[in-house]
């Protein structure tokens, strides 16, 4: 995830078609004028914004030459404040490989090429060797489009990766050598496993992977400890590796759009787990489907009255069947309830995004929907069936090992199941 010092995704330019009207040469070299309008062979105005040190080249639906013909006339109009730049955005173009020109900003710190026509990004990428940020969103890149020297390049520099929208199959080796990136983007590819070698990248806070083509997860993702958000949705996976309980710094856990059918139980230990997202998994369609009332019958409600009013029966006025059948009742297992339940019971569970086939300590069963209301019974079950984190009784819980695993509960603050 990007310092906040780093320009993210979200704040580069989105390419609005402006409208801006021609400055007088007074204009310009007024010494409160921030922005130089330059007029290029395109036919539209170009902004330079002087105080940010940025270039914005989008949306000008320009091949590569005509491109890096204007970069060429920005340095000539501009006495070489091309060495001064910072942010280029050229997104939005028919780019099909980066302009040489481009190599003249050599204090560039962000660039992007989304939205071109990118197969390749050619050697001369690595002359701009102070980027922090690059961003190569839809083009067409594969898994031979980096430059043999991409890692080593930008491996101390680099923070910000986004190649999302492309062709990649793997995760190219050139990028598990950017030791200091901490946001890699590689959604809405077709990429089919992940490298055991993914927890080179020590320093990631973000990794978003969704939309690809995975069917498992290598146990090395737990070893990503800074990591606090990541993204799986819309992959083939049917399980998670044990070791994601061993993400602590885990906020955003996005899993909607798998074929899960099961969890990991230690995952409950993701102590700062935040939000959470599940929804069209099988599991969690089994757990709808298992959450459905139904009615209890009529000789299950005969049974309850017979249990409830504590009345005799015996084999010789009962056959051994019914007296199975009662045999078998069921205590609510909430204590401000005196009832039982034989068949009908309800599945009452806080962690209801961790069922599956594992049973999470707080999953248990009443014998009516109503009693999920009422249900505390102590200050543990206090503080975990509340929703309220300033709860007082959080010193009672603070010595119990099972309360000291179920915690997560509270700092959910989003469960999506559908």
């Amino acid at each position: 995830m990007a310092e906040a010092s780093e320009p993210p995704e979200s704040d580069i330019s989105s390419g609005d078609d402006w409208d801006y009207r021609s400055r007088s040469s007074s204009d310009t070299s007024t010494n409160n004028i921030h922005h130089r309008n330059l007029l290029f062979t395109t036919g539209r105005q170009l902004s330079c914004d002087q105080d940010t040190g940025s270039l914005d080249l989008s949306y000008l639906n320009l091949d590569t030459s005509s491109l890096g013909a204007n970069i060429s006339q920005f340095a000539d109009n501009t006495n070489n404040m091309g060495s001064q730049l910072s942010t280029v955005n050229m997104s939005g173009n028919r780019l099909m490989e980066i302009p040489y020109q481009l190599s003249m900003f050599t204090n560039l710190q962000m660039l992007d090429l989304s939205h071109n026509q990118l197969a390749v990004l050619c050697d001369s990428i690595c002359q701009l060797n102070q980027l922090r940020t690059l961003i190569c969103a839809n083009n067409q890149l594969d898994d031979n489009s980096l430059p043999k020297d991409f890692g080593q390049t930008f491996g101390q520099t680099l923070r910000v990766l986004s190649l999302g929208g492309n062709l990649f199959k793997t995760i190219p080796p050139q990028i598990l050598e950017l030791r200091a990136l901490k946001s890699l983007y590689l959604g809405s590819n077709a990429i089919e496993t992940v490298p055991r070698d993914i927890c080179r990248l020590d320093s990631l806070r973000l990794l978003y992977l969704g939309g690809n083509r995975l069917e498992e997860l290598p146990e090395e993702v737990g070893r990503l400890q800074h990591l606090e958000s990541l993204s799986l949705c819309e992959n083939r996976l049917k399980s998670l590796p044990s070791t994601i309980a061993q993400l602590k710094s885990l906020r955003s856990l996005a899993l909607h759009r798998n074929q899960l059918t099961t969890l990991p139980p230690d995952i409950v230990k993701l102590r700062y787990l935040m939000e959470l997202s599940l929804r069209n998994n099988p599991l969690v369609m089994r757990f709808i489907r298992d959450m459905m009332f139904e009615v209890p019958s009529l000789m299950e409600l005969s049974g309850r009255a017979i249990k409830l009013n504590k009345l005799n029966y015996n084999l010789d006025e009962l056959p051994n069947c019914l007296v199975s059948y009662l045999s078998s009742a069921h205590r609510c297992v909430n204590p401000k309830c005196k009832g039982v339940y034989f068949d009908s019971r309800v599945e009452h569970i806080k962690f209801v995004d961790f069922c599956g086939s594992y049973r999470v300590p707080l999953l248990q069963y009443l014998c009516s929907p109503q009693c999920s209301s009422i249900h505390q019974s102590s200050p543990l079950m206090n503080r975990l069936y509340s929703s309220d984190e300033n709860n007082s009784d959080e010193e009672s819980v603070a010595n119990n090992p099972a309360a000291d695993e179920m915690i997560t509960e509270f700092r959910l603050k989003r469960v999506l199941l559908g």
